[in-house]
């Protein structure tokens, strides 16, 4: 079966004004409205467009975090996304963990594309899809804009943003930041 994966990240919402805890020690959540990460919901858009046109036939969203997470992965299935898979951790990864989880779960899944936001709008970082295509050793695209399936196999239109591995298979990693033209 041709299935996408694609990851996302609960964060605070962006329109919400964050307020930093009293000891310094981070920002304070209690009470803020959480959504999907922007980027990773365009990622999940995209994901969604390759499926309408016929060149995947399921889109599975995944996350890892708390169980409140299931509100940000019901989202995604309002947008079209076919199943949701909830990683449950109270515990706060960091990118190489992230990764770690996310191989487990292509394992299981066996997707011929994974997608994700090129960074997440809380701690900025732009690392988990990088080493996820390092550790399931499959190339990868960084800063996609747009993303195209050809015969099984992935091509991306990124410019000067895009670091092509050696390709094991028609499998790809890529990191969508944008719309398709």
């Amino acid at each position: 079966m041709k299935r996408i994966l694609v990851c996302i990240k609960r964060v605070v919402d962006y329109n919400v004004r964050v307020r930093v805890k009293p000891d310094n020690s981070g920002v304070a959540t209690e009470g803020l409205k959480m959504s999907i990460n922007p980027f990773d919901e365009i990622a999940l858009e995209e994901a969604l467009r390759i499926k309408e046109r016929g060149e995947a036939e399921d889109v599975v969203v995944a996350s890892i975090g708390p169980a409140d997470t299931q509100q940000q992965l019901r989202t995604a299935l309002a947008m079209g996304a076919d199943r949701a898979v909830l990683v449950e951790s109270d515990a706060t990864l960091e990118p190489l963990d992230a990764a770690k989880v996310f191989v487990k779960l292509i394992e299981r899944e066996q997707p011929l594309l994974v997608v994700l936001g090129k960074q997440a709008i809380d701690d900025d970082n732009n690392q988990t899809g990088q080493m996820l295509a390092a550790l399931w050793e499959r190339p990868q695209a960084t800063f996609a804009s747009k993303l195209e399936l050809m015969g099984g196999q992935g091509q991306s239109d990124a410019g000067s943003g895009c670091r092509p591995r050696d390709a094991r298979s028609g499998s790809a990693c890529g990191r969508h930041h944008g719309p398709a033209p």
